[in-house]
């Protein structure tokens, strides 16, 4: 897990009761990068999308390379109003995981994230890596994570927000 040496944990969120987002706030410009590490239960299924500074323009774009045992696949997105991580859990009992870094998050420049996740599905899961590009040059002060349509988050999903220092 974490390495107290270089990370901080900034925020977590543990779910009482399904939910339709989850939002890290207020986050300073205290360290180099971020790392978002989601263990989600789906209230229902689909993807886990991810935006900053409630921004929703058409800002974001990423590619998505996966696979599920049985085939692989890709693709690309831009143009779009969030960046589309993978999919949220197909279960309210086996979870998803996610771990998303943030690089240069305060920095003046275009924000790129690179995810990992994966779910076992009891056994017909998938897993996925995901790039990610936010065009802002604004810092990061806020994150949200949340399903696609009206779904929510599960009962006991968690996500942390750690800080990465000097990396």
């Amino acid at each position: 897990m974490a390495d107290t040496a270089t990370y901080d944990k900034i925020a977590t969120t543990t779910l009482g009761s399904a939910a339709s987002s989850i939002t890290f706030s207020s986050i300073a410009a205290s360290w180099t990068d971020l790392r978002l590490v989601i263990v989600g239960f789906a209230g229902s299924s689909g993807q886990t999308l991810l935006t900053f500074n409630g921004d929703g323009a058409t800002n974001y774009s990423r590619t998505i390379l996966d696979g599920n045992g049985s085939g692989a696949g890709s693709d690309s997105t831009t143009g779009q109003t969030y960046i589309n991580l993978h999919d949220s859990g197909s279960s309210s009992t086996i979870p998803g995981f996610y771990d998303v870094n943030i690089f240069s998050y305060a920095n003046a420049t275009y924000k790129t994230i690179l995810s990992s996740g994966s779910e076992d599905a009891n056994g017909s899961g998938r897993v996925s890596k995901t790039v990610g590009l936010w065009r802002n040059t604004a810092a990061i002060t806020s994150l949200t994570i949340k399903p696609n349509l009206s779904n929510t988050f599960g009962t006991g999903t968690t996500a942390t927000l750690y800080g990465i220092k000097a990396a």
